[in-house]
Order: structure tokens, then sequence, then C-alpha cells
């Protein structure tokens, strides 16, 4: 059998007539005689003609498409989200095809031109880890092209955006591990120019503000979101003269880099060094000890973003920033025995 896509053009060049005599014949239009449209159809029915909803979207222009950006498909965060959004995308008779940057700017760029392409209805995005130039999304608005961020936002004036309660949250960890008796907290951090990096590091300075404790800048690590960088950073960290006694991670690729790097060393987890960090990972819950872990709600982040960018394509012009909240889960890993 033949894979080819039967066309209305086929049908046409069988029967000697154009492809518009086909089209309305199959619409039932009265411009067309009762012989013909019964020709017409016995032989779309005999060669197996579907219609290219696809092709019928694009003439009226409304494809039902969404495209979704996401740095890094594989971790449990981006999957739950893209999941969130495709259960209420669903619901609403929306298909969504998802595009992994792979932390790079230049494949967000790919993608974006690709969704044109293609005349997606709207864009949710999570900007790459290496993205400063936001062009291609000043072009998304000039076009009118909806586009909701999450996790990792520009432009605020221009889009709305789906985004954790970073500070609370880490403000709240932190205070945590200073209730269990640590006093030299390290945060292990991402790139300072994204937003959400920013956040949360701004909570963990404020919990130390406020409980008068000194911020040792040393401690303060923003590199890559890296999963190698991130072990190397913390082994750098655990060979100081005066180690942390705690480390807060940024998000799941590098608590669980800190994680195997105090493995691979001598020390303790939590006696000699306390660990937690943002997770919706089960995986903390099967290593020993059990990792404590801020759990960010992440299959809630892409239901928002998804209602968020329906309004918008159904032309509301207003920005909006819906905050989900976080959760803190304390397990084996952040409690010390006091």
């Amino acid at each position: 059998m033949s894979s080819h896509h039967i066309s209305l053009k086929d049908l046409a060049e069988k029967l000697g007539v154009s492809a518009a005599t086909v089209s309305r014949a199959l619409r039932n239009s009265p411009e067309v005689g009762a012989e013909m449209k019964r020709r017409i159809k016995a032989l779309a029915q005999e060669m197996n003609y579907h219609p290219n909803p696809f092709a019928q979207s694009l003439r009226k222009e409304s494809t039902h498409l969404i495209g979704v950006i996401a740095p890094n498909q594989v971790t449990h965060f981006f999957a739950a989200v893209l999941d969130g959004i495709e259960d209420s995308a669903l619901q609403h008779g929306y298909f969504v095809i998802p595009a992994n940057s792979h932390e790079s700017h230049l494949q967000e760029e790919r993608a974006i031109d690709n969704f044109i392409s293609l005349h997606v209805e709207g864009i949710i995005s999570c900007i790459a880890q290496d993205t400063i130039d936001y062009s291609w999304y000043n072009k998304l608005y000039g076009m009118e092209i909806p586009v909701v961020f999450f996790a990792r936002t520009c432009l605020s004036d221009k889009f709305s955006q789906v985004v954790s309660d970073d500070t609370a949250a880490t403000y709240e960890a932190t205070q945590h591990l200073i209730d269990q008796g640590c006093r030299r907290i390290a945060f292990l951090g991402g790139p300072n120019h994204l937003d959400m990096a920013r956040r949360r590091k701004h909570g963990y300075l404020e919990a130390l503000k406020d409980a008068k404790m000194p911020v040792d800048r040393t401690l303060v690590i923003n590199g890559n979101i890296d999963f190698a960088e991130a072990r190397e950073s913390t082994l750098a960290l655990l060979q100081k003269k005066d180690p942390p006694d705690a480390i807060l991670a940024l998000n799941n690729i590098l608590t669980f880099a800190a994680f195997d790097a105090i493995k691979s060393t001598q020390l303790h987890i939590p006696d000699d060094i306390a660990i937690m960090g943002f997770s919706d990972e089960e995986v903390a819950t099967f290593v020993t000890p059990n990792v404590s872990v801020i759990k960010d709600q992440a299959h809630q982040q892409g239901r928002e973003a998804f209602e968020l960018l329906l309004r918008h394509i159904e032309g509301d012009k207003n920005r909006y920033q819906k905050i989900v909240p976080m959760i803190l889960k304390i397990r084996e890993s952040s409690e010390k025995d006091k």
C-alpha cells in the first residue's frame, strides 16, 4: 500500500476537473451537479481520501496548536510542567508541540522560528540559561502571537508568567537549616541573569540577614545549571578550610549533583553536612538518606500556564503573573540530631 497521502489534487487529476470543484463537491456545495458529486465522492471513498485537518485549520487561521519550549525535557520538573500543559490543552481541544532548547538560546530561537512556520496560536516558554537577547520574543509580541513564560521569565511588561513563590520558599528552607543548627549554609545557584536564580538567592540571603548571620560570599555559587559543574563546585566547597555544614541547591540537577559529590567523600549526611534543594522528583525518597526538598508543584504550573495562554488566544490583552506556592518536604537529609 502506498504511504502517499491522497490529496484533493490527486482526485481532481483522476476526474479531469479542478481541485476547487472536488472540494466543493465534498462539502455538498450546490455549485456542483449531482452526478459530478456522486462520481467525486465515489472516487474519494475508493482512493481512501481523508481531508487534511491541519491544512483546513490554516485556511481558517485556527490551528489549535501551541508550542512549548523547555530547556531540558528529561528532568522531572520540565516533564511534569509539560504534562500539566498537555492535560489542560487536551480538555480545550488543543494539541501541544514540545521543543527542547537543551539550554541553548540558538535552539530556542530555532524552535520559535519553527512554531511561527507551523502557525501555532501561542507559545509557552521557559528561557534557556544562556538566553540574554530577547529579540525573538519581541518579534512574537510584534506579530501578536501570545506567549506565556514559566519558571524562568523575561519581558514581564509584555508577557504573562507563571512562577513559584521562589523567594518565600527559599527563605523558609534556609530558616529550616538554621533551626537545625547549621551556621555555614552554602547556596548552589544558577546564572545571575536568570530571574528564578535571583529570586531564590534573595530568599536565602534574606533568611541569613534576619537570623543575623554573616554572609560568606565564598559559599554563594552562581554557576551554570550543569550536573558536572555543580558536582565540582560542591567538592571545592567541601575542601575549604572552613567548609559549609549545609547546602541549599537551586534545582533538582544541582541538588543531586551536590548529593553525589558529598556521597563520594567520607562525610555523612546530615550529621557532617545537611542538604536540601528544589525538586518534585520521587527519586528524592529512593536515595539514602531521603532528600529534603522544596516541592515545586510543576504539574500545576503547567496547567496554569496553559489557562493563561488560552485567555490570551481568546483576546485578553492584560498581563498576569500567577504565583504557584511551593511545599517544603522535610526528610532525613536536613534533620540533624540536636
